[in-house]
């Protein structure tokens, strides 16, 4: 029988569409903004720290008054506040009125999330995982277009602003479709079968624990992972434009293009990895392999640049910073910690927020000296999420017993 939320999916992921244009439509505009907000790359990165620190400030708070109130009045608001920080952003006079823009884009993120994930959850209960992961793929199709708009604006010497009206012409028009959308009754808990279908159908035979996790180990690794994860690939996304237009010297429409690769990797590897991980490789090697294949990426572009490699590497680290890992490292914390699954992802998701606020404050202090730079403080971040994810896989061999099957 055809689910009957089906439409009603297809709303949250074109939320989830404008949100990957959300996320880099300040940094593919960065020379407009510039002028706009009499400032340099500097002003810009400290105005994109804002969308971390509004996503801080109401993390835990939008998820609580979802379980409460229900999933509509949080994606519906999602959208509205999203709408406000593009327009807000376009009429902002100075950089400290656009921060306050930044703080709001941020808040509308967490109440995007407050209502989405579950919301697809209860719609999709026998595919959890699946519902979930579609989030990133239409992220990643939102960093696709957004690229191919701004070299046609280039292109025509358009306005700027063309690129936020474009989002909120989007977000106006499902917010009011949202309100007709029927949602899953959100107080009705997911049976216990259910849960077990899911982990049978859809995920590899779960290790036994031998022994207690160790926090102050692997927990804290899990933590600073949490952070070097989503600086590796969040720094790249805002980053990789200027890199190539200032370093590597391409026009800059060609430059705005590395985020349409760098999309493309993440999609890819959103469908290869999704596989690999059901049937043949556990999460806890993903998350090692990936980090470590960002850095060898990261130091090739900085010491060799050249637009061939940036288009190169935008798809490669699309693929190996955006596609998963962070997600992946979330899974395996909970298999060191299942009793305990709410507070773990509420540890690790505010270390990853920490970084969305951070990584724009250090490298709009960089930007200052070098752009190639911010390319080589990646590599380093890459580098060290990959050596915490040795320690892991160290513990993990200790503490678990694992299952024989064909899986590594």
């Amino acid at each position: 029988m055809k689910n009957k939320y089906i439409w009603t999916s297809i709303c949250l992921y074109m939320n989830y569409f404008v949100h990957g244009m959300g996320a880099i439509i300040l940094a593919q505009n960065m020379s407009y903004l510039t002028k706009q907000l009499n400032t340099d790359t500097a002003g810009i990165a400290f105005v994109i720290s804002g969308l971390g620190i509004g996503r801080l400030l109401v993390l835990f708070v939008m998820g609580t008054l979802s379980d409460k109130f229900g999933r509509k009045p949080f994606v519906f608001l999602g959208g509205l506040f999203y709408i406000g920080f593009l327009l807000g952003i376009l009429i902002s006079p100075s950089l400290q009125v656009a921060f306050i823009f930044a703080i709001l884009g941020g808040i509308a993120n967490s109440t995007l999330d407050a209502g989405t994930y579950p919301a697809l959850m209860e719609s999709f209960p026998k595919a959890t995982g699946t519902a979930s992961i579609l989030t990133k793929a239409a992220i990643a199709g939102g960093q696709f277009v957004l690229p191919i708009v701004m070299t046609i604006i280039i292109a025509t010497n358009a306005y700027y602003g063309w690129s936020f009206f474009f989002c909120i012409l989007i977000l106006a028009i499902n917010a009011l479709v949202v309100l007709k959308m029927k949602f899953p009754n959100h107080k009705q808990p997911i049976a216990d079968e259910v849960n077990d279908a899911v982990l049978a159908e859809d995920s590899l035979p779960l290790p036994k624990l031998k022994q207690k996790a160790n926090f102050w180990i692997e927990g804290v690794c899990f933590i600073i992972i949490g952070y070097t994860s989503t600086a590796t690939f969040y720094l790249v996304s805002i980053w990789l434009p200027k890199f190539s237009s200032s370093v590597a010297h391409m026009t800059e429409s060609a430059a705005a293009q590395t985020i349409s690769y760098y999309a493309i990797g993440t999609l890819a590897s959103v469908i290869l990895t999704s596989i690999l991980v059901k049937s043949w490789i556990r999460p806890v090697y993903v998350v090692f392999v990936y980090p470590m294949l960002s850095a060898i990426m990261l130091f090739v572009l900085y010491f060799f640049p050249s637009p061939i490699l940036c288009m190169i590497g935008g798809f490669i680290l699309g693929f190996t910073a955006a596609g998963g890992v962070l997600q992946l490292a979330l899974t395996t914390m909970a298999e060191f910690y299942p009793e305990g699954k709410g507070r773990v992802l509420g540890i690790f998701f505010t270390s990853s927020s920490l970084a969305t606020f951070s990584i724009p404050v250090f490298t709009g202090i960089i930007s200052k000296t070098s752009i190639a730079n911010i390319i080589l403080f990646d590599g380093f971040i890459a580098v060290i999420g990959a050596v915490l994810a040795l320690v892991i896989i160290a513990r993990y061999h200790k503490i678990f017993e694992l299952p024989k099957n064909k899986a590594y």
